[in-house]
């Protein structure tokens, strides 16, 4: 009969390297879980919420109405881009850069203010997105160094240990099966562990990268299409002045 691995005996029977090894592991692995944990769900929601955002800001079509509906996405990072393009558009219409709805067309702005107010739009859009990435990549690199290290760190443990194998072998001058076996299983276990943290930790980094540039994309094109309306509306203005 073949008797299971008894994890918590080979653990109890490790040297003190390959035990301090095997912790380093436990803390690699269980942040990482808390990581992929936390990651999941925080993108989950954001994709959920930015989906319905757009959906009802394309659908409306009126920055008022969606700057109200923003507040209730606060895990989208769509509506918290436009939340700040509108604070920023809002603030300009009132120094008279930007036009807004109780403005009298021959009170708008200039050609030139028309520019510097759609780059000024143009940047805070830029900065919130930069943002909300830099947000939604938190704690991930940590993921990826997980993967990178833990399987060497799982390696260094197992040729420790079978190093002290060797070294018992040459104490008891017996190279038989029932003294190299213990010591061999001790050390590989190492090995084993090392792997088993660092396969979930590159899957769970992959997703998420593949994700968040899926994201990336939709916040840059969300960017672009809401300065454009801004600029299509500057520019009607622009054409009732004249």
């Amino acid at each position: 009969m073949i008797q299971e691995i008894d994890i918590i005996n080979i653990f109890s029977h490790a040297g003190p390297m390959v035990k301090m090894v095997l912790l380093l592991l436990l803390f690699f692995s269980v942040t990482s879980w808390a990581i992929i944990i936390i990651k999941y769900r925080y993108i989950k929601k954001a994709y959920k919420e930015s989906a319905a955002f757009t959906e009802f800001f394309w659908k409306s079509r009126n920055f008022s109405d969606a700057y109200s509906k923003s507040k209730q996405f606060q895990g989208s990072p769509i509506a918290r881009v436009f939340h700040i393009g509108y604070l920023e558009l809002r603030r300009l219409g009132r120094s008279g850069v930007a036009p807004n709805a109780s403005q009298p067309a021959a009170d708008a702005p200039s050609m030139s203010k028309r520019f510097i107010g759609s780059d000024t739009i143009k940047r805070a859009l830029r900065r919130a997105a930069n943002t909300e990435i830099t947000r939604m990549t938190q704690m991930v690199p940590f993921l990826a160094t997980t993967g990178n290290t833990t399987p060497f760190i799982g390696l260094f443990g197992t040729v420790w240990g079978i190093m002290n194998s060797f070294r018992g072998i040459g104490l008891k001058g017996s190279a038989s099966l029932a003294v190299v076996a213990p010591g061999i299983s001790e050390a590989l276990i190492a090995t084993a562990a090392g792997l088993a943290v660092a396969i979930p930790a590159v899957i769970a980094f992959n997703y998420f990268t593949q994700k968040i540039r899926v994201i990336e994309s939709e916040l840059h094109s969300f960017s672009a299409d809401f300065l454009n309306i801004v600029d299509r509306d500057m520019l009607k203005v622009e054409d009732r002045r004249k």
